[in-house]
C-alpha cells in the first residue's frame, strides 16, 4: 500500500506541530467516502463565498448542511455574502472545488468554523487535495488559520 503524497495543508500543519490523520477515499464516490453515521458527522467542507465589504470569507461547515448566509454576514461582520463562482476558487485558493482546503490557501482570508465543530475531539477537512482528508483536533485548527466560530447553518 502507498502513502499517501504530501499536500500543502499537511505541510503547513507539519510545519506547525500539528498532530494529524490521514484518511483517503475515491473522490468519484460520495462526498465524503462513508456512509457512517458516526464518522460522518465530524466531517466538514470548506465554502469559500465574498463578502461585500471584506471580500473572500471562508467558511467550514458539517458536509451534510447549508451555509445561512445572512448567519454568515453577521459572523464575518459584514453587510452580504455570497457563494463565489466556482471558476474562481482555483485562482483565488489554490485548491479545485472537492478539495479546498481551510489550510494552506494561497492568501489568508478570514475563517469561521461553524460552532459544531467544536462538540469533537477531531474533525475531518479536506487536506488539500480531491479524496483526501486530515483528522485533527478542531481548536488547534483554528487557532493555526486563526478562525472564529459561529452558528453559520440553516
Amino acid at each position: 500500500m502507498t502513502k499517501p503524497a504530501k499536500t500543502n495543508a499537511l505541510r503547513a500543519l507539519d510545519a506547525a506541530g500539528i498532530p494529524y490523520g490521514v484518511r483517503t477515499f475515491d473522490p468519484e464516490g460520495d462526498v465524503c467516502g462513508t456512509d457512517d453515521p458516526a464518522l460522518r458527522e465530524r466531517m466538514f467542507k470548506t465554502l469559500v463565498t465574498r463578502g461585500d465589504r471584506l471580500g473572500p470569507l471562508v467558511f467550514v461547515i458539517p458536509v451534510d448542511q447549508e451555509l445561512d448566509m445572512k448567519k454568515c454576514a453577521l459572523a464575518a461582520g459584514d453587510k452580504r455574502v455570497e457563494m463565489i463562482h466556482l471558476k474562481e476558487l482555483l485562482p483565488l485558493t489554490g485548491y479545485v472545488h472537492g478539495g479546498c482546503s481551510p489550510v494552506g490557501m494561497k492568501k489568508k482570508f478570514p475563517t469561521v468554523f461553524d460552532e459544531t465543530a467544536l462538540l469533537y475531539d477531531a474533525i475531518f477537512v479536506s487536506a488539500g487535495q480531491r479524496g483526501m482528508q486530515m483528522e485533527v483536533e478542531p481548536r488547534a485548527l483554528m487557532e493555526f488559520v486563526d478562525a472564529s466560530a459561529a452558528d453559520v447553518i440553516k
